[in-house]
């Protein structure tokens, strides 16, 4: 079954790329794309695609404001923000909004390609560089609240930082050089820990409840 992706961004070039790199792709399909977020509602209610593409930073209304009214109107769908702004506030507010995914413009067609597929499958994608920023700062914060705060072992802050990064079982697996059966342990030690349903909760997690500072 093909993953179809609705694309809404202001800049009409831009999309036009985006079309074409996943008009290559066999497992994609275009379900429409939009120069503004109410044009963008119109394809979504008519086309129901599985994953909304959005820019942040639109002229009449921004890409978060446009994902809080497609999680009521869709529930389910998936989303994810394309945006040149490597911002801890941006990063908050677009997973608070409903989306699972936050991509940097500057990623490779590949990457982009990548992330739709995490997305799709319905868990958690960040771009490299936002995904250091948030683990970095849910360490830290760790290391500032000391014990008030559920004590992470090194092994499970490294499961934790590549969770945080999209890697699935397997990856985590070949990366630490253990088993897929210990990474299942380890995750959902860290949930437990962390009062988390899943990897997007945790994320969220991070954000929300202290464990990063947003003002820095």
């Amino acid at each position: 079954m093909k993953i179809r992706v609705l694309m809404i961004d202001d800049h009409r070039l831009f999309l036009a790329g985006l079309e074409d790199i996943l008009s290559r792709e066999e497992d994609f399909e275009v379900a429409g794309v939009a120069g503004s977020c109410r044009e963008g509602m119109t394809l979504a209610l008519e086309k129901r695609p599985d994953v909304i593409v959005l820019d942040l930073a639109m002229s009449e209304t921004s890409g978060v404001e446009a994902a809080r009214i497609f999680s009521e109107a869709l529930p389910g769908v998936r989303m994810a923000a394309l945006t040149m702004y490597l911002d801890r506030q941006m990063v908050f507010e677009a997973l608070k909004s409903g989306m699972t995914g936050y991509i940097l413009k500057e990623a490779t067609p590949e990457e982009f390609l990548f992330a739709l597929r995490v997305i799709a499958r319905g868990e958690t994608w960040l771009s490299p560089k936002v995904a250091t920023l948030v683990a970095n700062d849910f360490v830290r914060q760790g290391d500032q609240k000391g014990a008030s705060e559920p004590a992470l072992s090194e092994r499970e802050r490294e499961v934790l930082h590549l969770l945080v990064k999209g890697a699935g079982t397997r990856e985590i697996a070949g990366k630490l050089n253990i088993s897929k059966s210990t990474v299942d342990t380890h995750r959902r030690n860290i949930l437990d820990k962390l009062g988390c349903e899943n990897v997007t909760c945790l994320t969220r997690y991070a954000l929300r409840h202290g464990l990063v500072d947003l003002d820095e």
